[in-house]
């Protein structure tokens, strides 16, 4: 399985669900099988570090984000990946916008995996890095269960 990870801005959400993923894979031993990037919907971010906070709240858990770069989602991307899993609605249009048709069945929100309508809290206005990180781990641990019970098939 092929994922993409998808925020705003790619420098604090998003690439903290990716390396959480990459963690959980390397722990179950699925490294091989499966592959983890994340983007942004926009482009205020582009070519940024994942953002100063984000990292070290990474960090505190013992996952060096180095080498992580913002990027931009494309519609290029359908080809590539095989789910594309957004933080929060204002993401889900705008991921359904710029895939377009065949992004059809293929985008979730995180926190669906745990049951809950409720977005990944945002640490750029409030500055709860722990709390997104825990919204993090919560919804990849729920998404990579639901990846391995065959619940999400790739495309």
């Amino acid at each position: 399985m092929k994922i993409m990870f998808v925020c705003h801005g790619n420098i604090c959400r998003s690439p903290m669900a990716e390396f959480i993923m990459k963690r959980l894979l390397a722990e179950r031993g699925l490294l091989n099988k499966h592959s983890v990037a994340s983007s942004a919907t926009s482009t205020e971010e582009l070519g940024n570090p994942v953002y100063p906070p984000a990292a070290r709240e990474l960090r505190k858990h013992g996952i060096d984000p180095s080498g992580k770069y913002a990027r931009q989602l494309s519609r290029g991307d359908l080809d590539k990946y095989d789910i594309f899993v957004g933080m929060d609605g204002a993401n889900i249009r705008n991921m359904h916008r710029m895939l377009g048709e065949g992004a059809e069945g293929r985008i979730y929100k995180l926190l669906s995996f745990v049951g809950s309508s409720r977005d990944v809290a945002d640490p750029w206005y409030v500055g709860n890095f722990d709390v997104t990180y825990r919204d993090c781990l919560e919804g990849c641990e729920a998404l990579l269960d639901a990846i391995e019970n065959g619940e999400i098939q790739a495309k």
